[in-house]
């Protein structure tokens, strides 16, 4: 079998293309000397290894000998991982939003062999393909200026960086007035916001969770509850071995693209874990569990840290290993009616070619009351026959595995296990977090406080972007809270410090996504904006402000300050778009506070803390004096344990038993 130059690479995804006739390149100097030196037009198709539709595209046209040749003649041919490189994704990503109004995977981009753009686009079938490989070749060879004015127009686009200004002080956000207006796009019916297709975007639940819960709007707090039942009875949700796909194809959560990323799952861990700690639904507690049993089982590396995703295909088809047939069905479950009739099981399928996914229109215990069922004994025959599919699942063939590791997702993880182990109490999660956040920092971090972005079976070799500063610092700080391990907040102050130096810029007043020390691209970016990953600006600026309330940093809260209020009016105008930022001026006005508890029963003390919801709070402790963090200088008294309050730099008479802390407002 013949293969390219992406035969030597790590990445999974560049793997899976090592073997087509195109000549791929992977991203680097040899193929722009190639395209300088032949006068080609750069063809870069970017994608990762999860992703359906770059699978089609790559058995229709990438590995077709024909097509392959009209690529290899005409163009420098380059394959971008863009979870390797979502600096270079984010630049192309634009450039074909610029064109035509929409974006997504795979991501084919012409350009330049300067790197700057001229054309582009998602999915071509392999008539539009090789139908627009023939028109570009044409117009570089006879009508070069046209490229040349469109390259300039496109990275004018991408260079135009606006960076909000300071306008407005956080404390005057009307977070009211634009949840009214989110209102208006709930899906009362289904839960989420919008139409198909339909994302979890933890991001916003996560605000307005915590919205509906400081400001007593049952109606918020009832859409949030609505939108996890759903999710959690639904086809987006594996009912059989736990974790969510990455989205829904339609607006009821039935029928998912079947991939499964590490950061879906760690976010909506996490999200699942505030909503028990607001609602006791043992239903979040169960997918809670169920989750990280998923990730352990599925994504979990034998040195502790985590894979990055499943494939939604197997044996080249969408799904096959997650859909059943009604006799598959009939001959694995005893007294099948009651199963069929929850899942919505079709004699000739629900999906495609008769094949069923198991889903709920509505939760179990909803289900059992409605058709008079007993719902303990309804609960046990639904756990004991998914039991029996899963074991009949486990000699299917199975979606392949991306075996990278990335650092800001391994952070979301980290930090998800940390909230799951305050929710519900259970050791082995911290234990979990803690192992694999020692990996990481002995494979991913230099001793200077730099960050490596992706690790695959040997060390790091890409440098870290700004994401993954924000969510190892991000994890780090959530682990001390959880453990009150010193250790783990002199890591984060090292790294923020590192982040500070080779990321924010002073004259702008924000952090860029790339390090000053980078590559540098045709653009240098940034990362406002909340998507399916949480806006890492927003994220370090969460960080900067608990830093500064741990240790009293007073540049921190100059910068995260004014980086709140450069927001301001991005986050009233859209809030979904930004709720990150919503977030962080809701807490910033009312809700910060610092948590110290000092004495022999710290440790008792916070776990029954922490299984409470306390928006904007943050804990530092020590069961013996402690002068590294300035919250907790002069707070031990010999023999007992007290808990301080302190908010706005005013500390209230220390308590001397969380229940007492608990009931006060």
């Amino acid at each position: 079998m013949t293969s390219n130059r992406l035969i030597s690479e790590t990445s999974p995804y560049l793997l899976q293309h090592a073997h087509n006739p195109v000549d791929w390149y992977p991203w680097g100097a040899e193929a722009f000397e190639k395209a300088k030196r032949e006068d080609k037009l750069l063809l870069i198709s970017i994608g990762y290894s999860a992703c359906h539709w770059c699978h089609v595209m790559e058995h229709e046209s990438f590995e077709d000998s024909a097509v392959a040749d009209i690529m290899n003649a005409h163009f420098v041919c380059v394959k971008v991982d863009r979870e390797e490189r979502p600096d270079v994704d984010k630049i192309y990503m634009e450039a074909v939003q610029m064109l035509s109004g929409r974006g997504g995977w795979p991501l084919n981009c012409f350009a330049l062999p300067d790197g700057r753009p001229v054309f582009g686009g998602t999915y071509f079938p392999k008539n539009q393909w090789t139908e627009l490989l023939n028109t570009l070749r044409d117009l570089n060879k006879n009508e070069r200026e046209k490229l040349m004015a469109q390259a300039d127009q496109l990275t004018q686009g991408i260079r135009q960086q606006d960076f909000p200004s300071l306008t407005a002080t956080p404390e005057i956000a009307d977070l009211e007035n634009a949840v009214a207006n989110t209102k208006k796009s709930f899906d009362w019916q289904h839960g989420g916001i919008s139409k198909a297709p339909k994302f979890p975007m933890p991001v916003t639940l996560n605000f307005l969770h915590h919205y509906g819960f400081l400001k007593h709007d049952k109606e918020v707090l009832d859409f949030v509850y609505l939108t996890l039942d759903k999710m959690a009875s639904g086809g987006i949700y594996d009912q059989a071995g736990g974790g969510f796909a990455r989205y829904s194809v339609d607006e009821r959560w039935f029928a998912p693209h079947f991939e499964k990323m590490l950061y879906d799952n760690a976010q909506l861990i996490s999200l699942y874990s505030n909503a028990y700690k607001t609602s006791q639904n043992p239903l979040y507690k169960r997918i809670v569990d169920e989750t990280i049993t998923f990730v352990q089982w599925e994504l979990s590396a034998p040195e502790g840290t985590f894979y990055s995703a499943l494939d939604a295909d197997s044996e080249g088809v969408e799904g096959k290993f997650y859909t059943w047939t009604s006799v598959e069905l009939q001959s694995l479950i005893s007294n099948s009616d009651q199963f069929f009739g929850y899942f919505n099981i079709q004699e000739n399928g629900n999906w495609e070619h008769q094949q069923n996914i198991l889903h709920g229109n509505q939760t179990r215990k909803q289900y059992a009351d409605a058709n008079n069922i007993n719902p303990t004994e309804f609960e046990s025959h639904i756990e004991t026959s998914l039991k029996v599919l899963l074991k009949k699942r486990s000699s299917r063939v199975r979606p392949g595995l991306d075996n990278k590791f990335i650092l800001a997702w391994n952070g979301l993880m980290i930090k998800a296990l940390t909230d799951a182990h305050q929710a519900l109490g259970d050791e082995t999660y911290l234990k979990l977090a803690e192992q694999a956040m020692k990996r990481l920092l002995n494979t991913h971090l230099s001793s200077d406080g730099q960050l490596y972005r992706i690790s695959v079976n040997k060390d790091s070799q890409i440098d870290g972007f700004l994401d993954d500063y924000a969510f190892t610092i991000e994890a780090l700080i959530s682990l001390y809270e959880t453990t009150f391990k010193t250790h783990y907040l002199e890591s984060a102050q090292a790294i923020m410090q590192y982040a500070i130096n080779h990321f924010y810029h002073n004259g702008t007043g924000m952090f860029y996504y790339t390090s000053n020390e980078g590559e540098q691209l045709i653009a240098r970016k940034t990362d406002l904006q909340d998507n399916v990953i949480p806006s890492a600006v927003g994220t370090m600026t969460n960080n900067l402000i608990k830093l500064a309330q741990l240790n009293h940093h007073i540049e921190y809260d100059d910068i995260s300050n004014m980086l709140i209020g450069k927001m301001q009016e991005s986050m009233e105008r859209h809030p979904t778009y930004y709720a990150q930022w919503a977030l962080l001026s809701l807490l910033q006005k009312d809700h910060r506070q610092e948590i110290a508890i000092c004495g022999p029963d710290a440790l008792a003390f916070k776990r029954k803390l922490q299984a409470h919801f306390i928006p904007g709070a943050i804990y530092a402790g020590s069961t013996a004096p402690n002068s590294f963090i300035d919250v907790l200088k002069n707070r031990s008294k010999t023999g007992e344990t007290l808990i301080y309050r302190c908010r706005n730099k005013t500390c209230e008479i220390p308590i001397s038993h969380p229940q007492i802390f608990i009931n006060q407002p």
